[in-house]
């Protein structure tokens, strides 16, 4: 490696580590190192080609999303489907609470008493859609699911951190201005001074990256860094000249950890613009999809037996007080893995050491309903706030602007050991969880608070997790074990893809599973 590729690397990795990956990008575009991403998969499921007259059967073990969707492409393509799902509702972690509804919270069982109005609603699992999930945003088009964006980002909610700053939250407009200005200035006078600069940039290379130090700072002409408009004015800006916000010490800004991760978190490709969100909630999904195959859908049936038949798979479940028997050609199988190792089967051993080496993921919400938008009269109207507390983040609703209530998402967090704090505590104090620590960024702000509801999914009946938890040597050692059918059986949903916890992943591995299906069909027609 040269001398020359070793000091731009260095450069570099100097402005990723506090610029952000946008940074990052933009100083890599200097020197041409930049390469667009290329989206290489399709955004819709092949074609499955007409089963004929009694087509094969079937059997689909759980009614979330890959469940659903892959009754909807079989039926359409005439093949006989079945779906088992062993919860009273359908949808899996695709779950929008609302007035009424049960969270079948093991130990902890609650009725949601939020208002029965049609904006005052929470989504408990998935909530949000990036624009290069294909293969949902396919079905929403088709199914005709109303879409609106969803706001990750908001420079006008808060960053707080106990730590600094006196516990006080500060915008995070003002918190990106003053990091990315007082970092460009040290930027700036490393450059200017060339003796610091390992060789060879040349005096072009030189004026570039202090052109854009300058723009990504906002520093003045003498490249020190006086504070930007980008923070917001202290006063003034419309009817006389705005005047700037004084920046805070980089050695303060640098002790939250807010510098560090949550402060560059929507630059993460799932995480940044545009995002999208069905309105009324995400389960418009499942009910579009449930106008299509609700009919096969049998709720309340908890598989007790899965049997790999010489040809197809035989599977006993417990419904309506009786224990029942059914045989299918195909069985696709949507059951959390770590649910499944516990259910009778014969599945090979190699297949169930995999399945036991998947750990479940922990993530935890709290839903407050406000009798009051007060945070729309601090110009927040939806994002997120950060705070370094076990609440981790405070989400305000993207829908029912002006109203009179909302439901803020009082607390999100997926730390295991603050979800493991959580999940332990009576549904009541997971409130006052919320409560007492969301005073910290917004003040008086159980003044405002009616009710609430609270859902950790390590403790939802019929799941026990979230998503699945891959370490990086199964992923690379085991994943094709998994995805690989065994005998006509099939393991399906995001737990059996590279993007676990996101219904992106439940759509593809359940495309991959109805692929291989039809070349099974394929073979057998032409044997014939």
């Amino acid at each position: 490696m040269t001398t020359d590729q070793m000091t731009r690397r260095q450069a570099l990795a100097l402005l990723g580590k506090l610029g952000g990956s946008a940074a990052l990008m933009q100083g890599a575009a200097l020197f041409g190192l930049a390469r667009p991403a290329s989206a290489n998969e399709s955004s819709q499921p092949t074609a499955l080609k007409p089963a004929g007259q009694g087509g094969p059967k079937v059997l689909i073990l759980g009614a979330g999303i890959s469940g659903l969707i892959s009754a909807y492409e079989l039926t359409k393509a005439g093949y006989q489907c079945q779906i088992l799902e062993a919860s009273h509702r359908a949808g899996g972690r695709n779950f929008t609470i609302r007035h009424g509804d049960l969270i079948d919270e093991l130990g902890n069982p609650q009725h949601c008493q939020f208002d029965n109005e049609p904006h005052l609603y929470f989504n408990a699992g998935a909530a949000r859609i990036p624009a290069h999930h294909t293969a949902i945003l396919h079905y929403c088009k088709e199914l005709g699911v109303e879409m609106q964006l969803f706001t990750n980002h908001n420079k006008n909610c808060y960053a707080q951190d106990p730590a600094v700053f006196d516990g006080k939250p500060v915008r995070i407009r003002e918190y990106e201005a003053d990091v990315r200005g007082l970092y460009a200035e040290l930027v700036a006078k490393s450059v200017q001074g060339k003796s610091q600069l390992d060789q060879p940039f040349d005096d072009i290379a030189i004026e570039q990256l202090l052109q854009f130090t300058q723009a990504f700072g906002d520093l003045s002409a003498d490249m020190t860094y006086q504070g930007t408009e980008r923070a917001g004015y202290l006063s003034g800006g419309i009817l006389s000249h705005g005047k700037l916000k004084q920046p805070r010490a980089l050695a303060d800004l640098l002790r939250s950890n807010f510098v560090l991760g949550a402060m560059h978190f929507a630059e993460i490709a799932d995480q940044s613009s545009a995002l999208m969100t069905p309105a009324g909630g995400m389960d418009q999904i499942v009910n579009a999809l449930l106008k299509q195959v609700g009919s096969l859908v049998q709720l309340q049936a908890q598989v007790k037996r899965v049997q790999l038949l010489p040809q197809g798979v035989e599977v006993s479940y417990f419904a309506n007080g009786q224990q029942q028997t059914v045989r299918a050609d195909y069985c696709l199988n949507c059951i959390p893995s770590h649910l499944l190792c516990g259910i009778e089967n014969n599945f090979p051993e190699s297949y169930l050491q995999v399945m036991r080496q998947l750990r479940r993921g922990k993530l935890s919400k709290i839903a407050l309903q406000a009798k009051e938008r007060f945070w729309e009269r601090e110009q927040i109207y939806a994002g997120i706030s950060w705070t370094n507390q076990d609440i981790t983040q405070i989400w305000y609703p993207p829908h029912g602007v002006f109203k009179q209530k909302g439901i803020l998402l009082g607390a999100y967090s997926w730390d295991p050991d603050i979800v493991d704090r959580i999940s332990a505590l009576p549904h009541k104090e997971r409130i006052e969880l919320a409560l007492r620590q969301g005073e910290a960024v917004h003040p008086n702000y159980r003044q405002y608070i009616e009710q609430g509801n609270s859902i950790c999914w390590q403790r939802m009946n019929h799941m026990l997790g979230c998503g699945a938890v891959w370490s990086d040597e199964l992923l690379e050692r085991s994943f094709s074990v998994l995805q690989q059918p065994v005998g006509q059986h099939y393991l399906v949903g995001d737990q059996v893809s590279f993007h676990p916890g996101w219904q992106e992943g439940a759509v593809r591995s359940a495309w991959f599973a109805l692929e291989h299906i039809q070349q099974q069909e394929l073979k057998k027609r032409s044997a014939v």
